[in-house]
């Protein structure tokens, strides 16, 4: 049984990892409201340009996809891969996750593809953020790209940069669909891997009601010209969307595992304490017990 002596040092220890636990949790806490109030205002802006080009696909005419180029289709030799992770770790679960939400999405595409058109394709990763570069290196795929140096509070430039790099790839034959894979924010405690394809562009189907569908609007140049200027912004957003919901995702989870580990060290220290008691209580009773004999002796 271990001494008070070391019982002690073993309780200091546990409450100032209790300690540094709950600073992670307070920043992570203060971090992840705002995460969220950008999701929140950046949600209705996408909506409505997700509803313009669904608007504009349907105006602008048939035969889009073999004149458009980011929304020509082709067939899968090469599959493009955008990872969204975190760049620091304490966040529990999510970067492994997201890692295992690529690898199965990328081997879903592959199947899907060689029972299709009877080969299998290859596989090229974007990867954002540090956690899924080193997924990437440490499973020896080809990484095509990585930013890594993003700010924690990602802006629209840097959601275009990577949009860049997609567009570029796919447009130059390098790649020939591009999926998206990133943590959407559901909830405080819930995060949720998805992967949705970027490119080529697939127009949404609009929500909207059909008395909104109905109304003639007048558009100049015209709706092709407006359409297709508007498709590199509305993977800008995209993206720009998913570095948000990325953003507020991680730091939602590690304020959830901070709180754990706060938790577990209060309880382990509650456990230490009562083990110290019962040394301490263990050692009191030895020594009356030497005295008493040693009285009886005289």
């Amino acid at each position: 049984m271990p001494s008070t002596r070391e019982i002690r040092r073993r309780i200091r220890t546990v409450k100032n990892i209790a300690q540094i636990t709950r600073t992670f949790q307070m920043i992570a806490s203060s971090r992840m409201r705002r995460a969220q109030e950008r999701v929140q205002r950046a949600r209705p802006y996408a909506e409505q340009i997700r509803e313009l080009v669904s608007r504009l696909a349907t105006v602008a005419g048939e035969d889009l996809g073999n004149e458009v180029a980011l929304l020509r289709s082709r067939p899968v030799k090469r599959v493009g891969l955008i990872v969204i992770s975190p760049n620091r770790g304490f966040c529990g679960a999510l970067p492994s996750n997201i890692n295992r939400k690529a690898a199965s999405t990328a081997l879903e595409i592959q199947e899907e593809v060689q029972r299709a058109e009877g080969q299998r394709p290859a596989v090229s990763f974007v990867a954002i953020g540090r956690k899924g570069r080193d997924f990437v290196v440490r499973t020896q795929q080809h990484l095509l790209a990585e930013f890594t140096q993003l700010s924690d509070n990602p802006s629209m430039n840097d959601a275009s940069a990577v949009a860049q790099v997609a567009m570029d790839a796919f447009l130059s034959g390098e790649v020939d669909v591009v999926y998206l894979v990133y943590a959407r924010f559901v909830s405080t405690t819930s995060q949720q891997p998805v992967a949705i394809q970027l490119l080529p562009v697939q127009p949404p189907q609009s929500a909207g009601s059909s008395e909104r569908q109905r109304i003639d609007y007048i558009y100049e140049p015209d709706p092709r010209a407006i359409f297709e200027a508007l498709l590199p912004r509305y993977v800008d957003v995209q993206v720009y969307l998913a570095l948000l919901e990325a953003r507020a995702s991680e730091e939602s989870a590690r304020m959830v595992a901070m709180k754990n580990a706060t938790d577990n060290a209060n309880e382990l220290v509650d456990d230490l304490t009562l083990a110290y008691n019962k040394a301490r209580q263990a050692s009191i009773t030895t020594q009356i017990l030497e005295v008493v004999a040693g009285a009886g002796e005289l």
